[in-house]
């Protein structure tokens, strides 16, 4: 649980990296309400630090021009949290240099003290990050200018192969990037296509940020859309499981990216598309509710053999 300590200086911290972030914005990087974050600024500016605020429910806030505060120390838990966040950028090949992620733990590691040094050391010795190799590999030209054009509201030109290798060029409004299942996707209108298409960052050989804006709709769910297209997309088996429990159950235990849920009179429906079945089955057989396999009969394959294998194992069977 965070203190108000430790989000009064982050509160400071965010309102050093940006030249304005507006209370709402704050208070869903704290997870507190907009009251909360409101009580913080004041608390800021009653220690001398000039905060300053526009009025109304969206107001923003910024520092005074010109005022700049010296550097803070991490503390143990921003330390721990930056080291083991690089570690996972890197071993999942996000699209940064690895020369990158080492110069910032290096950087990192230079201001811990002895003790916290030597936890973070431990980190990087201890954890090991199993990690599927079928991930495509992404340009890291490319992911910069696209993240620009989805918070600045630019249409981007792509040269784009799909599955089947056919290669095109369109003009594409991207309103948003999602990683899933060692992928990268962005989710958009295509104005090849005149609909809103999903689209492989890996498959992209060219892209350029143009001038052209866009509207991006204010209701439209990156993510819904990423998860639907991938299990509609050729090659990836159908999923479809029975989950016995409610729907508020269910959304609990189901993480958002793993598939959609419908409810039902008697339970709730699990859909999702995937080309790896071990690893939807290991995380069926976690669950405490009970579960049946509509489909596909590989996945009820792959259940039956992880229980064979778990027998043999408690029996002390050597195979």
């Amino acid at each position: 649980m965070y203190s108000p300590t430790t989000r009064l200086l982050t509160v400071l911290e965010l309102l050093q990296s940006y030249k304005q972030i507006s209370g709402p914005e704050l208070a869903r990087r704290l997870e507190v309400d907009v009251r909360t974050v409101r009580r913080y600024i004041v608390n800021l500016q009653d220690m001398g630090i000039p905060v300053e605020g526009e009025r109304g429910p969206y107001g923003a806030y910024q520092l005074q021009r010109g005022y700049k505060l010296p550097p803070l120390m991490f503390t143990d838990a921003e330390a721990i949290a930056l080291t083991l966040g690089l570690l996972a950028i890197r071993e999942f090949n996000f699209p940064v240099e690895v020369a990158a992620i080492e110069g910032a733990l290096a950087k990192t590691e230079r201001v811990m003290p002895e003790n916290l040094f030597a936890q973070a050391r431990a980190l990087q010795e201890a954890i090991t990050f199993n990690v599927s190799s079928d991930a495509g590999v992404l340009n890291n030209d490319f992911i910069t200018p696209l993240s620009v054009a989805v918070r600045e509201q630019r249409q981007v030109q792509m040269r784009y192969e799909s599955w089947a290798g056919e290669a095109s060029e369109r003009g594409f409004d991207p309103y948003g990037i999602v990683f899933n299942e060692g992928f990268w996707y962005t989710a958009g209108y295509c104005h090849l296509r005149h609909d809103i298409r999903t689209f492989r960052l890996d498959r992209i050989s060219e892209l350029q940020l143009t001038t052209a804006a866009f509207d991006r709709p204010i209701e439209f769910n990156v993510l819904e859309k990423v998860l639907e297209s991938v299990m509609m997309m050729p090659g990836a088996m159908q999923v479809e499981v029975f989950l016995k429990t409610t729907l508020e159950n269910a959304q609990q235990v189901v993480p958002v990216a793993f598939g959609t849920l419908e409810e039902t009179e008697d339970g709730v429906i699990l859909r999702r598309g995937t080309a790896e079945l071990n690893w939807v089955a290991f995380f069926l057989l976690s669950v405490d509710f009970p579960v049946q396999v509509i489909k596909p009969v590989e996945l009820i394959d792959t259940i039956k053999n992880m229980g064979e294998r778990a027998y043999q194992m408690a029996a002390g069977v050597v195979s």
